[in-house]
């Protein structure tokens, strides 16, 4: 669905995704927009006065940039005259401007050596993205400003060592906009539209106020009877719903992607000139036309058949309908912390400290939150862990499913971070952390963009039960959450930290599904709806963990259970049985891997060098712990995608750290999938990987046949993975004996209770005030921006603002 709104966006002065895109400029009036919400202080809930503070001892070196950092490089690269910029707010298709910027993060080598001895604290650089549109052949170029604060010393050149092209270059293809052909092309056969599609469209304004049209991502390329290359987009018709009436007011809920209509246009957008755009075909019931003229003639016949038209309704609001549940509007169980928070943030830091682990948050407008430096007992175990892409690859019998393959990065998750809802998102006493990006000369900030919140698990971490006792331990567990809905989908971000040491990364997905029309799309997914079927599609989000187990120098090994037969000493017959079977994986020859059948290979990184004292080698085992976990796309050579989708098309990967290597992919490579700024595969070159400072690549997601169920939205509950690392053979016993959260009752064999041991642990005791844990709904805010170019920090204006 994100493609559809990107060319609104670009006439926003809040724009917070870079351009262009698809060609599919809304018209003033659009029904949807930007929403605006309550303008109100804050919407952090204050439930008890218990809220510890630490200070790091180190200083967040992965910070995001600072409104002033941002507003000071903008500044700089305007002054550079050989970039020739052009303030975004006055750009148009034929200037440069400024994307994004965003901290280049820095090496881990210089990290290290100031998180652990006495290196001096690295210098702050930016990764800036510029768009270069003053040419003939627009492209996208990463640059390298720094160090900061700006200064005489400040320098800036292209980001050639991070990337795979030259010069850090990338070349767009659709810089400018062919709405206009979609347009006329429409109004030469505005009656057969007014037939097919069930609408009265008499004129442009009749047809932008009942459908949109957008379609493919990313572009096509095909040659022509010549050998030239043609850049080729379909578009299809997508009906704007109506305004739906539900609690005494009209609301516009924003399910276009459950309308699509099933007329396609196919266009050659080649070029930067667009009178020289033109019409290629027309897609109809499954019957393509070489021009409106052979559109017409066919549409004229008795014999001409008409589909269902998909029409909207209050079938795509998402609100309350139905029979009320018995007693389910009474107040629901909810959580509280009766003792107050128990876990420790430096704020400045972004710094926290629970339990037996510490680790600093970051955010990006890329990808989102971002840990680094997760240490368990004091020894570090993860140097970096965060989202790399995620894609969304469709399929269909019309070229609009069967063309979209969505790298999301493009759009970014941190652009749509918006504030969390309390008592929803999350428990109402949880921390909230403001997340910011800057983009487009602005700079934004989400409230409550992470939270941070303790919570019961809802099942014990531990249990044993005999004839003289009963022992129980809590599952209380800490969660990091970010949650970005990036066009039609809502991804929900956990990584959460237990008592045996474990860490779980979890991904869900809500949401519109992007849907297809009915007409020959059996194979491609099921009818859900008259004129509707579901749109069967690929999730796969791929994740970086960085780790350093006991130093930098791991290696990842296969225990594999292997069936074997065996004659023993102490039996003269055969027997089948299964053995533990070693095997390391020692080279990148190796790095491309699949979870294996019946789960027999339990997959540890380990330091060969660090043995506990039983000679075993310490180490973390990862594992899938629920849903699509360990999934990779069904296709391996995608039409779409081309050269970017190595890190999609295994479940998961190894290679040898470097710093050139920071990411599996590029925001960018959506440009030209065929030649990527960052082609992972290019990541595997045969290096050792023998006790070297490895990094973990893995994917989670879905394979999503879309079914009722699905409508109106997609539900968390089983649209999740989740993928697991914990402690192997790296402690002597379980660590949750730690606990005191934790009780033994003994009885005699008439079964009364004879003793109750809790360790020291506290009950929670008086009233609960619900006042105190309860919100009040209109104090939700949204995101506060500043523009930064020029930069009036006394200014700044306030824009809550989706993709829809």
């Amino acid at each position: 669905m994100r493609a559809f709104t990107l060319f609104t966006l670009l006439a926003s002065t809040a724009l917070a995704i870079p351009s262009p895109k698809i060609s599919s400029v809304r018209k003033p009036g659009w029904r949807g927009g930007p929403n605006r919400r309550r303008d109100i202080i804050t919407n952090q809930v204050n439930t008890t006065s218990s809220s510890p503070s630490t200070t790091a001892s180190k200083d967040n070196i992965w910070a995001y940039l600072t409104n002033d950092e941002a507003a000071s490089t903008i500044a700089f690269l305007h002054n550079q005259t050989d970039l020739n910029l052009t303030s975004v707010e006055d750009a148009g298709d034929w200037d440069n401007t400024i994307m994004v910027i965003d901290l280049l993060v820095p090496n881990k080598t210089d990290a290290l050596a100031y998180l652990d001895g006495n290196g001096t604290k690295p210098e702050r650089w930016v990764l800036a993205s510029l768009l270069f549109g003053a040419t003939e052949e627009p492209y996208a170029q990463d640059w390298v400003v720094g160090p900061l604060p700006i200064s005489e010393k400040t320098t800036y050149y292209p980001y050639t060592f991070g990337t795979h092209t030259e010069d850090a270059k990338i070349r767009i293809y659709d810089m400018d906009s062919a709405y206009d052909l979609y347009v006329n092309t429409s109004m030469e056969i505005k009656d057969i539209i007014s037939d097919i599609l069930n609408a009265t469209i008499d004129t442009e304004d009749d047809l932008n106020a009942n459908f949109d049209i957008w379609g493919i991502d990313p572009l096509w390329h095909q040659p022509d009877e010549y050998g030239n290359d043609r850049v080729i987009t379909w578009v299809g018709f997508w009906r704007y719903p109506d305004p739906v009436q539900s609690q005494n007011s009209s609301i516009n809920f924003d399910g276009e992607t459950l309308l699509p209509q099933g007329l396609y246009f196919q266009c050659d957008i080649t070029g930067r000139d667009p009178s020289k755009y033109g019409l290629m075909g027309i897609l109809y019931g499954d019957e393509y036309y070489t021009s409106t003229a052979e559109f017409r003639s066919a549409w004229e016949k008795p014999d001409f058949k008409k589909y269902t038209p998909n029409m909207q309704g209050d079938w795509v609001g998402t609100d309350q309908a139905g029979e009320q549940l018995p007693l389910e509007t009474l107040p629901p169980p909810r959580n509280i912390q009766p003792g107050g928070q128990r876990f420790k943030v430096d704020e400045e830091n972004k710094y926290i400290e629970w339990m037996d682990f510490t680790f600093y948050l970051t955010f990006t407008r890329d990808t989102g939150m971002r840990l680094y430096d997760i240490k368990y007992k004091g020894e570090r175990i993860i140097y970096e862990l965060g989202l790399q892409e995620a894609v969304a690859h469709y399929a269909g019998n019309d070229p609009v499913q069967s063309g979209t393959s969505y790298l999301d990065t493009y759009y970014g998750f941190g652009p749509y971070a918006f504030s969390q809802i309390p008592g929803f998102d999350m428990p109402l006493y949880a921390y909230c952390m403001n997340t910011s990006f800057h983009a487009a000369e602005i700079s934004k900030s989400h409230r409550c963009g992470i939270s941070i919140f303790e919570a019961d698990q809802n099942y014990l971490i531990q249990r044993h039960s005999s004839q003289q006792y009963i022992s129980a331990t809590k599952n209380i567990a800490l969660t990091v959450r970010s949650v970005s809905t990036v066009g039609n989908y809502d991804y929900n971000f956990d990584y959460v930290f237990y008592l045996d040491g474990s860490i779980e990364t979890i991904v869900r997905a809500s949401g519109y599904i992007q849907s297809a029309y009915y007409a020959a799309n059996s194979e491609y997914g099921y009818q859900i709806k008259d004129g509707l079927s579901g749109s069967m599609h690929d999730h796969a989000l791929n994740f970086k963990v960085d780790f350093d187990i006991l130093g930098t120098e791991n290696t990842l090994v296969k225990h594999v259970v292997e069936a074997t037969d065996v004659k023993y000493k102490w039996n003269n017959l055969t027997r089948s049985t299964m053995h533990l079977v070693r095997k390391e994986v020692t080279s990148e020859d190796q790095g491309k891997m699949n979870w294996s059948a019946n789960g027999q290979e339990q997959v540890v990184i380990v330091n060969k060098d660090a043995p506990n004292k039983y000679g075993e080698p310490r180490g973390y085992k990862i594992m899938p712990s629920r849903g699509g976990a360990g999934m990779h796309l069904t296709i391996k050579n995608s039409s779409n995608l081309i050269n970017s989708q190595g890190f999609a098309d295994h479940a998961y990967y190894v290679t040898k750290r470097k710093d050139s290597e920071l990411r599996a992919s590029s925001a960018w490579n959506d440009y030209d999938t065929a030649k990527p700024l960052v082609d992972f595969n290019k990541f595997f070159d045969g290096d050792n990987l023998e006790q070297e400072d490895i990094v973990m690549w893995f994917n989670l997601g879905m394979h999503h046949v879309p079914h009722t169920g699905d409508i109106p939205n997609t539900v968390f509950s089983t649209a999740q993975g989740g993928m697991i690392i914990t402690p192997h053979n790296y402690l002597l016993s379980d660590p949750t004996r730690q606990s005191t959260q934790q009780i033994r009752i003994n009885y005699n064999n008439d079964n009364s209770t004879t003793d109750v041991y809790t360790f020291g642990s506290q009950q929670a005791s008086g009233d609960v005030n619900l006042d105190q844990v309860s919100w009040d709904p209109y104090t939700y805010y949204g995101d506060v921006a500043v523009r930064k170019f020029p930069y009036d920090p006394q200014n700044p204006f306030n824009d809550t603002e989706s993709i829809v």
